[in-house]
């Protein structure tokens, strides 16, 4: 009897704002646009999509676009999700 395999949505796994913290940490220490991009999507349909949409302004098509793979969202609507989701984009110094 073959077992029936499921997708994995990490969104599933973002209960808390500890787990969204870690994992948008792990995404922009990766450097990669489009990688933070969809970080921020997984978190978006994590929290609502519907409700990240209302709280931006934005269309949920336009976020779900966006915050994709593929997408290329800009600075402004970056920002507005991570204080839709109640975080901010900080600067820090790295190491060089």
């Amino acid at each position: 009897m073959a077992e029936k395999l499921h997708d994995y949505d990490p969104a599933d796994a973002l209960k808390t704002d500890e787990a969204v913290e870690v994992f948008l940490g792990d995404a922009f220490e990766t450097g990669d646009a489009r990688y933070i991009a969809k970080a921020l999507g997984v978190v978006a349909r994590a929290k609502g999509m519907t409700k990240i949409a209302r709280e931006t302004g934005l269309a949920r098509e336009q976020l779900y676009k966006s915050l994709s793979e593929h997408g290329n969202p800009t600075l402004e609507t970056t920002l507005a999700v991570l204080k839709a989701i109640g975080f901010e984009l900080t600067g820090k110094r790295h190491a060089a």
